[in-house]
């Protein structure tokens, strides 16, 4: 009986009102009745997250460092290092909590802040600011070195030269890469020609080495074209894949061809760069007695170092050039969006060849560069890490970013460099750790840190090539009228 009056009093406009009005009141995320979930404490939350992040590590480094395999008698060993497990887990532990409270956690974030520091830093151009500070800083670092760290100038200044050549690397690839879109794994083939080139030029023709640099980044560029032609109609994944078999392909041939590039043995005697026909090294004729000097070996790696520092800055005067140019604007455009850049008219094969074509013929300088430095070639320097490296600069540095490129050469190639001498680290882990066992592994996390941190890049906005007329600051009413521009 009474359900039947329920039902009956449902059936009445009073009772389906109040029906609808509670259906309202649920999809309004009010549903009677029902509590709300009481939320953790700061503190809670902050432990919930470094006990999940502290598990993660756990499960990753398990074959890191609780367990390893050493070479003994009769084949491997295996041996446990718990104590250092654990260390980590704790070190992950702590960071993580330490973040999650005093960071992420708190009412105001500490990283609110430092939005409006930059926010408030872009009207003064901090990007040129830093920028003028790293060239003057460039030019000057042979000079620093000497007068401050005499003692390790020579291994400081070699590590210099091996940034600067990444940088112009870097530079080469976001041609292709940040500002026509094109994802190249493969950049590396085009560094490996110009290498063979210069030295198979140098040593069969006997050419000095400002012969064969423009002659090396023109092979280079030539097989950028005939790179770009099979993949003009390839885009994403499948782009990735054919420029990724294009490397390897190089590499292959290098290692086969014995009669030509020596094969694994690669090619020796490859000449040093003459200043005006001086060359630096000991007795008459060379540049030390020219100029009446005492001899010394850094005097070689003060010169390799100027030249790889006028061929970057080469590679970035062209390139800054070119972007303000109608095929720079083309490069964007065919980014952004390779449909519409077809609809307003561009030839896209030209603009995908043009870019590949000027990559390739920095990467071929680059690969010249290479060559005379080390005085030794082959096949094992042009492997598929080189590219994975290069782009793991460009994209670190933000797609597009110049000044981006050149803190993420420095981040990777000296973060890697520096992860050698921390043996501070023995004072935490134990007198038996080694860092250099484990550079790789620090510097891998490194790169996920910031990546989650700024997965854009660490410099991830710029201003556009080219502006019509002048920058100005205007209304919304003018924007509504149609006068944004």
């Amino acid at each position: 009986m009474t359900d039947t009056t329920s039902s009956a009093s449902a059936n009445r406009p009073e009772g389906a009102e109040r029906l609808s009005e509670d259906r309202r009141d649920a999809m309004r995320g009010e549903p009677p009745f029902v509590e709300a979930p009481t939320e953790d404490t700061r503190l809670v939350r902050s432990l919930k997250e470094a006990a999940i992040t502290a598990a993660l590590v756990a499960v990753l480094t398990v074959f890191f460092f609780a367990f390893s395999t050493d070479i003994a008698v009769g084949g491997l060993a295996l041996t446990g290092n718990i104590a250092l497990w654990l260390k980590w887990i704790a070190v992950a532990f702590a960071a993580r909590f330490l973040l999650s409270y005093f960071v992420f956690g708190g009412e105001r974030p500490s990283i609110g802040g430092w939005k409006k520091v930059a926010a408030a830093t872009t009207k003064l151009r901090l990007g040129k600011i830093v920028g003028v500070a790293l060239l003057l800083v460039a030019f000057t670092l042979p000079f620093l070195l000497s007068t401050f760290l005499p003692s390790q100038n020579r291994y400081l200044l070699d590590l210099a030269i091996l940034i600067l050549t990444y940088v112009m690397l870097g530079w080469g690839l976001n041609i292709v890469v940040g500002l026509a879109g094109l994802l190249d794994l493969g950049y590396v083939a085009f560094y490996a020609v110009g290498a063979y080139s210069f030295a198979l030029l140098a040593t069969n023709f006997d050419l000095g080495f400002w012969v064969c640099l423009p002659m090396a980044g023109l092979f280079a560029a030539m097989w950028g074209i005939v790179l770009g032609f099979p993949v003009l109609r390839l885009r994403g994944d499948y782009l990735a894949i054919v420029t990724l078999a294009f490397g390897e392909i190089i590499r292959v041939v290098l290692l086969n061809w014995y009669d030509f590039t020596g094969g694994p043995n690669g090619i020796l005697g490859i000449p040093k760069p003459t200043l005006f026909g001086l060359e630096f090294s000991r007795g008459e004729g060379s540049f030390s007695d020219f100029f009446g000097l005492e001899y010394s070996s850094i005097q070689r790696f003060v010169f390799l170092y100027y030249i790889i520092l006028a061929l970057a800055l080469l590679t970035n005067f062209v390139t800054m050039r070119m972007r303000k140019l109608p095929v720079g604007r083309a490069w964007e455009a065919l980014r952004e969006d390779e449909i519409a850049c077809r609809s307003l008219g561009i030839n896209t094969v030209n603009v995908k060849l043009t870019a590949f074509a000027t990559g390739a013929m920095f990467g071929g300088f680059a690969g010249s560069f290479f060559a005379t430095r080390q005085g030794f070639i082959s096949p094992e320097s042009f492997t598929f890490i080189e590219s994975a490296i290069i782009l793991a600069i460009v994209v670190l540095g933000g797609l597009g970013s110049q000044l981006g490129v050149v803190i993420a050469s420095v981040v990777m190639i000296g973060g890697i460099e520096l992860l050698r001498n921390l043996t501070g680290l023995q004072a935490i882990f134990g007198a038996g750790f080694d860092p250099t066992q484990y550079r790789m592994l620090i510097f891998g996390l490194a790169m996920v840190v910031i990546m989650v941190w700024k997965p854009r890049g660490l410099v991830s906005t710029r201003s556009p090539s080219a502006v019509y007329k002048e920058k100005k600051t205007i209304g919304a009413d003018l924007v509504a009228q149609g006068e944004g521009h």
